[in-house]
């Protein structure tokens, strides 16, 4: 390939080096590959690339400028140069980051998009402030094809095809970046190879470019050296990258910057004051002398100046005229405005004089209205306002604070020493020590015993629930009141500076009541004087100047304190009575948020308590009894024995020569019923075996330690799944030899129920592992059983004479998706029940950090066609054994592309199995697209959410407008479905890669 021959890395060690390029460190940077997306091109040799690995960048980066920018302010004062902003491109109108390059007027700049490369001219409207935490480096880079360099003699129109050309072969496609060496402005100088092709290569066989040219001391590249307004206009012209973000746009569209004809217009105007000319006024005055030989010097000159005389008059003239026009048009004007001015005041006289006619009656209906609004605060009080309900929540909490009984300390510590001494048990290998700790653990339990009863004791004494009613009701009306409190500092000083405020706040109101209330009576006051004056029967004869009058500024004053109390009751408050308000608002709710946290705590130790207490009574001094168990297992031993001797008997009678059918009838009925015990002391023993976990696990670690016999650490250890008891000659197994073609499978019925009886093969080293496996998924099951979505396992069983483990599971004939779909296909309806219930399956074991990894049609089962459960895996095998088996649908492989190219399988493996699953049914593949192509972003969750799940399709109402929760991405339905069909082809040929 070319460049590794001339320019080989051995060469590139030695003190040979480009001019301006910093030699980069082999060991750690020289010949490191990158992947790349080509985004712009400015030369033939010259581009801006971005990392593929760079793509959720380049999306959240477009959605986070699409929210944060269209409400952003503008730029003011001066640009720097060293900060991004948020630029609207003219051609899409959308926001990208970008950094100013150069101002060129008051109002334009050329700018960069710092993520593309390209560059354009903006107007200062169009460029905003982002926020911080998008002030980071640029995604794309600027890359140099290496040992190139531009024919300094090449001609414009052969250096436009070599842009489009280099734009050819790297424009949104993906390349390979061999990084050769970095430059002091940051350019990386590499070799560029897309697929088996060198693009230096073929740029240089196009006559595009040169080879640099090596020298004894330096290889020097000798470019061509544009002209910087010309390269800014081939930069503009450059196109603007669509990957990740555009797919609506042609491949080589162009930002609409119109430098062109800006730089074309203003080189014009330069041309044009360069070459202005000035001609004196005496060569236009005098003229040529020989026109007329007759006429002297001095007339022309007379003639002149009197030209220029009357020229100047008639300037004045129209100077004059315009001044005359302009204050006509003024006077007219004054005369208009003049005219409205009386009209205005005739209209406010002729309303003075009826606003006085009906003063009185104005006034006093005015302060009736008012009168009815106060009556009425007075009547609802102003106590929140003025933080009355938060004195009174602030008193409660003073006087029946609640604290922390006396006896819970000296329990806390006791406790802390019974736990470790319970610590000391559990780790204990040896029984000689173990019960040394039993004693002094028993000691340490009488001690623990004797103070929960006197912390229940006192806890009982304490009103505890009734004080934590009282804190809710609080804390309920408070919030109510004013909502959600603001975090803040715990200080009492912000209780004094309430309560401050309040007397100051409360000191003001009443002195504006007691006036409001004064000025009142001396109304009525007023009111009955006046009625004795117009009272014709009253004799006693009254001065109507003493009575009447005064009767404005008493009504003024009146009017004054209303207003003034209804300011104060109705006028919101200011920030900082609000402030002071809140704050004391958050304190008091963070001491009842405190003080029921305290109350919780002891509650939950007082529980914990009642438990010890309840559990512990009657093992002071002695370890639980194992000898039900015991006697369950006999039990159970004798029936084996039993059961195993009518089988023979059976067997016997069977290969007689003349067989009693009646008798073996009679035999095979007693069978049946000791079988059947087996299983329901084999039941009561697992009941025992649960109990005995639970006392081993909260108060007696030395169970296992004590009773070796019983088993009960591997019961444990097996999450309750392992039984000891069961062997598989005691049951009526068939085998099922259709479906026996990796390990033993019979099939058999136990009370009932039929059940699947799995053989795997193994070892002493296998052995503990199927045994954790299965635990594990056992565990993962019981946290929601029927709810799981995953198939149960009933028991597991060591065989005692071969190196054999056998797991018990449910059976369900004929209800494995492969079969159910060649038989007779679900529905929509009915493969969306059954799809959900596997991704609730999925979910279920994701969540436990289980990875599947050989989910298909064979292991998935549509129970009844309406319930879909996730069945078990092998437990011999490891995650990556169960995911390299390669299962088909159809002639798709389950297989996802990232295991194929040798990753790990994780839950988005399982998730490309599960939508390469969902391929029968056309009404899904919206689901299905998501699945395969954005699977690295989704969870099985997302999956169980999504709205195919929650409404029937036959009922819903498409909306292409509307956004799916289970898709992170916005697409045309026409291109997912086109861009699936690829996928699928390409899946089929082995050629998908982890967008796929």
């Amino acid at each position: 390939m070319w460049g590794q021959g001339h320019f080989s890395r051995a060469s590139a060690t030695e003190s040979v080096s480009f001019s301006g390029i910093v030699q980069m460190d082999e060991d750690t940077h020289y010949d490191k590959v990158e992947d790349v997306v080509g985004s712009h091109i400015e030369d033939a040799v010259t581009f801006w690339a971005q990392s593929i690995n760079r793509n959720k960048d380049i999306m959240k980066i477009g959605c986070s400028l699409s929210e944060v920018c269209p409400q952003a302010s503008s730029v003011l004062g001066n640009l720097d140069p060293k900060k991004i902003y948020g630029g609207l491109f003219s051609e899409d109108k959308c926001w990208y980051r970008c950094k100013v390059l150069k101002i060129i007027s008051d109002e334009k700049c050329l700018v960069r998009y710092i993520d593309y490369g390209n560059t354009e001219i903006l107007n200062r409207s169009d460029i905003v402030e982002i926020p911080l935490e998008l002030q980071f480096s640029s995604v794309a880079k600027k890359y140099k094809l290496w040992g190139l360099h531009i024919p300094s003699n090449q001609e414009v129109t052969q250096f436009d095809q070599g842009t489009t050309f280099l734009g050819s072969l790297i424009f949104e496609k993906e390349i390979k970046m061999r990084i050769k060496a970095t430059s002091q402005d940051g350019t990386v100088i590499a070799q560029a190879e897309y697929g088996s092709v060198d693009i230096g290569e073929e740029v240089f066989k196009k006559g595009f470019a040169e080879k640099c040219k090596l020298t004894s001391r330096t290889d020097i590249c000798e470019e061509k050296k544009l002209d910087p307004g010309q390269l800014v206009l081939r930069n503009l012209k450059s196109p603007i990258p669509l990957w990740g973000h555009r797919s609506n746009q042609s491949t080589f569209s162009r930002p609409k910057g119109h430098l062109s004809e800006k730089l074309t217009l203003d080189l014009k105007n330069e041309n044009d004051a360069g070459n202005l000319m000035t001609f004196p006024k005496e060569s236009l005055a005098v003229g040529d002398f020989n026109l007329g030989s007759n006429v002297s010097l001095a007339k022309i000159k007379q003639d002149q100046k009197l030209i220029e005389e009357n020229e100047k008059l008639k300037t004045e003239k129209d100077a004059l005229l315009e001044s005359y026009k302009a204050l006509e048009l003024k006077v007219e004007q004054i005369a208009q405005e003049l005219q409205q001015e009386k009209a205005a005041a005739v209209d406010l006289t002729n309303h003075l004089e009826s606003t006085l006619k009906t003063c009185i009656d104005t006034r006093m209906k005015n302060l009736a209205a008012k009168m009815e609004i106060l009556k009425e605060m007075r009547h609802v009080g102003v106590s929140v306002r003025f933080g009355n309900n938060l004195s009174d929540a602030i008193q409660v909490l003073d006087e029946g604070c609640f604290t922390t009984p006396a006896s819970l300390n000296g329990l806390e510590i006791i406790w802390a020493e019974y736990n470790l001494a319970q610590e000391k048990i559990k780790t204990c290998e040896y029984v000689n020590e173990g019960n040394i700790l039993i004693a002094q653990r028993n000691e340490m339990q009488q001690k623990l015993y004797m103070s929960v009863e006197d912390f229940i004791l006192e806890v009982d004494e304490s009103s505890l629930n009734k004080r934590l009613k009282t804190l809710q009701d609080l804390s309920v009306s408070l919030e109510a009141v004013y909502g959600e409190a603001k975090e803040g500092a715990n200080s009492d000083e912000i209780l004094k500076k309430f309560y401050d405020w309040k007397c100051d706040k409360r000191e003001e109101f009443t002195n504006v009541r007691s006036e409001t209330d004064a000025s009142l009576q001396r109304l009525v006051a007023w009111f009955q004087r006046t009625l004795k004056v117009f009272d014709l029967s009253m004799e006693e004869p009254l001065i109507s100047e003493d009575t009447v009058d005064n009767i404005d500024e008493i009504l003024e004053k009146t009017e004054s304190s209303v207003c003034k109390e209804l300011e104060i009751a109705l006028v919101d408050q200011g920030d900082a009575d609000k402030e002071i308000i809140l704050n004391t608002y958050s304190q008091v709710l963070q001491k009842i948020r405190s003080e029921e946290r305290l109350i919780a705590t002891v509650q939950a130790k007082y529980k914990d308590s009642i438990e010890f207490k309840k559990q512990l009574i009657e093992y002071l001094n002695k370890s639980p009894s194992v000898d039900h168990l015991l006697s369950i297992k006999k039990t159970l031993k004798s029936l084996k024995a039993r059961l195993r001797w009518k089988l023979v008997e059976k067997n016997n009678l069977e290969e007689s020569d003349d067989p009693d059918g009646s008798q073996i009838e009679k035999i095979k009925e007693e069978i049946t019923q000791l079988r059947n015990n087996v299983f329901q002391e084999i039941y009561h023993e697992r009941e025992e075996y649960e109990m005995l976990t639970s006392l081993a696990q909260k108060w007696f670690p030395e169970l296992p330690l004590l009773h070796p016999e019983i088993g009960l650490l591997k019961y444990m250890n097996s999450g309750g799944l392992l039984t000891m008891s069961l062997e598989r000659d005691l049951l009526d197994a068939e085998p099922m030899k259709e479906l026996s073609s990796k390990r033993p499978l019979v099939c058999s019925e136990v009370n009932g129920q039929i059940i699947l009886l799995k053989g795997y093969s193994v070892d002493v080293d296998t052995e503990a592992k199927v045994i954790e496996r299965a635990a594990t998924y056992h565990r993962a099951w019981r946290e929601a059983e029927e709810e799981s979505g995953l198939l149960p396992l009933i028991f597991l069983f060591l065989c005692k004479s071969d190196p054999m483990a056998y797991l018990m599971v449910p059976y369900y004939p004929r209800a494995n998706l492969s079969t159910v779909q060649a038989s007779m296909p679900l529905n929509s309806e009915e493969a969306l029940k059954v799809m959900k219930g596997v991704a609730q399956g999925l979910y279920t074991l994701h969540k436990a950090d289980i990875i599947h990894g050989s989910l298909h049609q064979n292991n998935v089962f549509a129970i009844n066609r309406e319930q879909g459960i996730v069945g078990d895996f092998d437990f011999t095998k490891s995650v990556s054994q169960r995911a390299s088996v390669n299962m088909m649908v159809g002639d798709l492989s389950l297989i996802s592309p990232e295991l194929k190219m040798g990753k790990p399988a994780s839950p988005s493996s399982d998730l490309y199995a599960y939508g390469c699953l969902l391929l029968w049914d056309d009404k899904v593949k919206s689901l299905l697209c998501s699945l395969i192509y954005y699977r690295s972003s989704m969870t099985a969750e997302q999956v169980l959410n999504a709205e195919c799940f929650l409404i029937p399709k036959e009922k819903s109402v498409p909306n292409p407008e509307k956004d799916t929760e289970y898709t992170p991405y916005k697409k045309e339905e026409e291109i997912k479905l086109e861009n699936l069909d690829k996928c699928m082809e390409k899946t089929r040929n082995g050629e998908a890669n982890f967008d796929c």
